[in-house]
């Protein structure tokens, strides 16, 4: 069948979009947290439980609603979630008091749980192999120049001038009309298994299916890793702009302009890095961008860097490779491992173990640790992300290639030795 680059093109450029509000969304709470916490009288355990809660509906729900979607489709699943999530950022702008917000915020992760694992689903059905990698990290990259540069501008400029309520308005606004979009024009794809089944009954995965995905090795690896990289992800963004400010004495200004040149790095180098995996392989991929990850916390440690803005900004433009490890360790390892029917769903499993062990987890024990070596303080968490990124690399290590092009090319190379 004639592959159709124009709709591939489109998809991408849709699940862009929508990835970066459901990432816009997602990120407001922690722009907005000074302006809540003082309207709400929170501490900081409040605010980082606001945190944890969203981290573990989004996990279970990408599971459970790509598990839904593997069976019974992806618009079903993926439409009313990108409505929902839009409706419930409104709710949030009219949260009474920290219940109210906490359970709003665990009805946002449900909804926007399924929009990981469902949107890159229909961006892998419909690139071809050579560009899948590519693709995905576009995609992916839309939460480094959507979540983490536009994000914290926009919502902190609103806040300040209109008030917290309405920022989280405006962060759902485009969600309404991203859905109606998908819901018009998205194709609902069908795998070749499918299409040969057309004309009898559909091909649908049991629940014991979905149970035996962590039979495959790869998957396995993929989750593990997952954990070490949204650990990365979490603790760096959280505690980098403290250590900056209070360990290094340096202004906020300087932290911003640092977290700045990093989040911009992570959309190039995140668009580049996933591109190359289409012709290198994942696993090599890996194996070069998950070190280049452990600079980023690392070279903030080292003070003699801070006497040397502009180097120490370029250091944290090119170490920053996090999007690419996304897209390979939670996206293109899971769906080109997977049966192709359960593609969501492994998503969706991947993703489970990364964000309640590295998203709600080790925020906190960092945290805790933090606070219990003053000795090392806010060092801890900058060490722990270096751990989370090299526990990519250990995983690499061990995984079997994915990627089509690298497969023929090592295939190949055996024949003729």
């Amino acid at each position: 069948m004639r592959h159709d680059s124009r709709y591939e093109t489109f998809i991408v450029g849709l699940m862009f979009l929508t990835w970066g509000t459901v990432f816009l969304d997602r990120m407001a709470e922690l722009y907005l947290a000074p302006f809540i916490a003082k309207d709400f009288h929170l501490s900081a355990g409040q605010i980082g439980e606001l945190a944890s809660i969203l981290a573990i509906t989004w996990a279970v729900s990408s599971f459970v609603f790509g598990a839904v979607s593997d069976r019974f489709g992806r618009k079903p699943v993926l439409v009313p979630a990108v409505f929902a999530f839009a409706g419930l950022s409104w709710l949030c702008g009219a949260a009474r008091n920290f219940f109210d917000m906490l359970i709003l915020r665990g009805a946002v992760g449900v909804a926007e749980g399924p929009c990981w694992s469902v949107m890159n689903t229909l961006v892998e059905k419909a690139s071809h192999p050579k560009r899948r990698g590519r693709n995905t990290g576009i995609v992916v990259s839309a939460a480094a120049l959507i979540g983490f540069a536009v994000a914290p501008v926009l919502t902190t400029q609103i806040a300040s001038r209109f008030g917290w309520r309405w920022a989280f308005v405006v962060a759902g606004a485009p969600g309404v009309i991203l859905a109606i979009v998908i819901w018009l024009f998205v194709r609902e794809p069908r795998d070749a298994g499918q299409v040969e089944a057309a004309a009898s009954a559909p091909v649908r995965p049991r629940v014991r299916d979905f149970l035996a995905l962590l039979k495959y090795r790869n998957i396995q690896l993929a989750a593990i890793g997952n954990i070490g990289f949204v650990g990365w992800l979490i603790l760096y963004n959280t505690f980098c702009p403290l250590y900056i400010i209070h360990v290094a004495g340096q202004p906020p200004t300087t932290a911003g302009f640092l977290m700045g040149a990093a989040g911009l790095g992570s959309f190039f180098i995140g668009c580049a890095v996933a591109t190359v995996s289409d012709w290198i392989g994942r696993r090599a991929t890996l194996l070069v961008s998950a070190p280049l990850c452990t600079v980023l916390p690392l070279i903030l440690l080292w003070p003699p860097m801070y006497g040397h803005l502009w180097l120490l900004a370029a250091v944290l433009f090119v170490s920053q490779a996090g999007q690419a490890v996304a897209a390979i360790v939670m996206v293109l390892v899971p769906t080109e491992t997977a049966p192709p029917n359960m593609a969501a769903a492994a998503i969706g499993v991947v993703t489970l173990f990364g964000e309640i062990v590295g998203g709600a987890v080790a925020p906190t024990a960092a945290g805790d640790l933090a606070d219990s070596f003053p000795s090392l303080g806010l060092a801890i968490p900058l060490l722990m992300a270096a751990a989370g990124s090299m526990l990519v690399f250990v995983v690499a290590l061990f995984m079997k290639e994915t990627a089509q092009f690298a497969q023929r090319r090592d295939e190949l190379a055996a024949a003729h030795t």
